[in-house]
């Protein structure tokens, strides 16, 4: 059987196009993997898919050699272009065992869920067609106007309790409520404005990162 590299879901960075211009998309993500980050995905929804080919390959010049995957936001088509490590999805895109059959069978792919159900037909699928949940968002958040209503800490605490996946949780979450949110049980936090909009994205990273280790806020 194929086996995958587990994801270390603890601190997942997910790029806003906006928040980055800040410090420059690059420095950013530098600065975030340099605090923690484990994971980096690509998020520019506005974007075309040759700018988002161009930009997930410049990407790849600071995750590949800091050992950090990249994930594609939503273009399954894209992963293999750019070389990324996988893609994430959501439940009004590529259905999971499309998306896994465009990926192929090396890429991690992970799939948000905002509700019970959708969690639990996660776990039909076939073995091996997902390596990850994003649960929420677990509080509004303006950084995606379009999404489900925010589910709040206990039906994280149920969402994260019917995942036979590892799950990551999104969604309006800083530093503060982090402790909170990893009780629920969690593998850990995907973060967009804590990090992408800090003063300091190293530092923002670092903090957020100790106290999913485990740390006090």
């Amino acid at each position: 059987m194929l086996t995958r590299p587990v994801l270390d879901l603890g601190l997942y960075l997910v790029t806003d196009p906006v928040m980055t211009q800040r410090h420059g998309l690059l420095t950013t993500v530098s600065a975030a993997i340099d605090g923690g980050a484990s994971v980096v995905q690509l998020r520019d929804p506005d974007a075309g898919d040759d700018e988002v080919v161009a930009m997930g390959r410049l990407v790849l010049t600071v995750t590949r050699p800091a050992g950090v995957p990249l994930i594609i936001n939503d273009r399954a088509h894209l992963v293999a272009e750019i070389g990324a490590d996988g893609a994430h999805i959501g439940q009004g895109d590529l259905d999971p065992v499309e998306a896994r059959r465009v990926v192929g069978p090396h890429a991690s792919l992970g799939l948000s869920c905002a509700r019970v159900e959708e969690v639990e037909r996660a776990a039909t699928l076939p073995q091996g067609t997902l390596d990850y949940l994003g649960l929420g968002p677990v509080w509004a958040t303006p950084t995606k106007p379009d999404h489900d209503p925010a589910v709040g800490l206990e039906g994280l605490r149920a969402l994260a309790a019917a995942s036979r996946l590892p799950s990551v949780a999104i969604g309006g979450i800083d530093l503060d409520r982090t402790p909170e949110v990893m009780a629920t049980g969690v593998d850990g936090v995907a973060v967009v404005s804590a990090v992408c909009a800090a003063d300091d994205p190293r530092a923002a990273a670092a903090r957020l990162r100790a106290v999913v280790d485990g740390g006090a806020a």
